[in-house]
């Protein structure tokens, strides 16, 4: 009995391409329009794993055409940084927002994205020196450390940020996504006497102006509306 439904299958399939080798179908399906919104995972299990650190991004994204989405991210920072000559805490906020193109050919009502954008982000932010050590030759160690305090207020940056990043579905609606970005600083208001090596939605500075960042999502999609798009197939 399996055999026969098997052959009878296979041949219905033979013969119905075969009946469509003449003529040209049209198949259309929904494309769905709206505004996808969610959270970077990474900063909120950051912030229990790592004592020093608060974070929390909102990410969105709304699908303008086929390919193209207008892209943002909104968050703030909370880190103390402890190298070996000081100990400093970062708090402020930061808004990016620029693009993303998907470069992924999704089968009929798939809504899974390959892309590449672009964000300006800009931040405002303090600076909190909490203590500094120096060199004292009348030390036995070599070093005093002094507590400071002294804080620094009124700061900001503005930076851009090349982006690359999936987003599959995992349920209706609800997406799960990874991006990378590299950054290149734009303007960065400095303190006197201290320097901005963290900044809040940018991620740690080093020497130059170029730095890196990632964020790993989920979100889930709000459908506003749907085009209908025709696409055609030889029979």
């Amino acid at each position: 009995m399996l055999r026969f439904i098997f052959s009878l299958s296979l041949l219905c399939v033979s013969l119905f391409g075969k009946a469509q080798t003449k003529d040209t179908a049209k198949v259309m399906y929904p494309e769905r329009y709206g505004l996808r919104l969610g959270t970077d995972l990474h900063k909120i299990a950051r912030s229990f794993y790592e004592k020093d650190y608060r974070g929390f991004e909102i990410v969105g994204d709304y699908r303008l055409t086929k390919r193209f989405y207008i892209a943002g991210e909104i968050g703030t920072e909370d880190k103390t940084v402890d190298d070996d000559r000081l100990n400093f805490t970062t708090k402020g906020t930061y808004f990016k927002a620029g693009f993303d193109y998907n470069s992924f050919e999704n089968w009929l009502d798939m809504e899974n994205m390959i892309y590449v954008g672009m964000r300006y982000g800009v931040s405002s932010f303090n600076h909190t020196l909490n203590n500094y050590k120096i060199y004292d030759p009348t030390n036995y160690y070599g070093e005093n450390t002094v507590i400071s305090g002294e804080k620094f207020d009124g700061l900001n940056a503005s930076w851009l940020e090349v982006v690359g990043g999936i987003k599959a579905e995992l349920f209706n609606n609800l997406y799960l996504g990874f991006s990378v970005r590299l950054n290149y600083l734009v303007s960065n208001k400095r303190p006197e006497g201290f320097d901005n090596l963290f900044i809040p939605g940018y991620n740690r500075t080093y020497d130059g102006k170029f730095g890196a960042g990632f964020n790993y999502t989920v979100s889930y999609f709000i459908p506003i509306y749907k085009k209908n798009k025709t696409t055609s197939e030889k029979k």
